[in-house]
């Protein structure tokens, strides 16, 4: 059954660090506006607090993230057990975009690894931790990581992401401005 925590316990917090996948969903506030649902790997989530968490967030085909978290900052995280006993956890609250001119993008960035094609951190401050029973998610074996994602931004390199990220990152596909739309190219990771 599902349970309401006011914050990340340490049981969440090890059930969190055991999950090699996350999903990312955010909505616009138009009703005609598109929902966005995104998965999410790699090292790429930290808990920063019992009540404030961020990701690494690679350069992709899209933002829509950045661009609703821009105009609600609503946004719901969601770990689901894949292995061993079934469990749902989702982290809901308010979300904020980190870029490099961003006075807290050092201290923030130094919890992650170095990974090519990095452009922002999402940071988000938890009002809602709730669990649910997760019997109906299939047991899955993992694999691994993919490295596509990354080798495709290693191989473009800064400023072939940069350029990447100036023609398909700064507007969502609804027309919401990223904060990356007022990014200058040299103000890259």
């Amino acid at each position: 059954m599902a349970k309401v925590f006011d914050q990340i316990t340490q049981n969440l917090q090890h059930f969190i660090q055991q999950q090699s996948l996350f999903f990312v969903a955010t909505a616009p506030l138009s009703a005609s506006g598109h929902i966005n649902l995104s998965p999410k790997g790699l090292d790429s989530f930290r808990i920063l607090s019992p009540t404030r968490v961020a990701y690494l967030d690679l350069t992709g085909s899209g933002n829509e993230t950045s661009a609703h978290l821009q105009e609600n900052g609503r946004i719901t995280i969601m770990f689901c057990a894949f292995q061993g006993a079934p469990l749902i956890l989702r982290l809901y609250g308010t979300g904020q975009t980190l870029l490099p001119s961003t006075p807290d993008w050092d201290a923030t960035r130094s919890l992650f690894p170095e990974i090519p094609g990095m452009r922002q951190i999402i940071v988000v401050d938890l009002d809602r931790i709730q669990t649910s029973c997760g019997q109906g998610v299939p047991l899955l074996s993992y694999d691994g990581q993919r490295d596509s994602l990354v080798q495709w931004s290693a191989k473009k390199g800064v400023e072939g992401l940069e350029a990447y990220q100036q023609q398909k990152n700064r507007v969502s596909i609804d027309g919401l401005p990223t904060p990356l739309a007022g990014r200058s190219p040299s103000d890259s990771p």
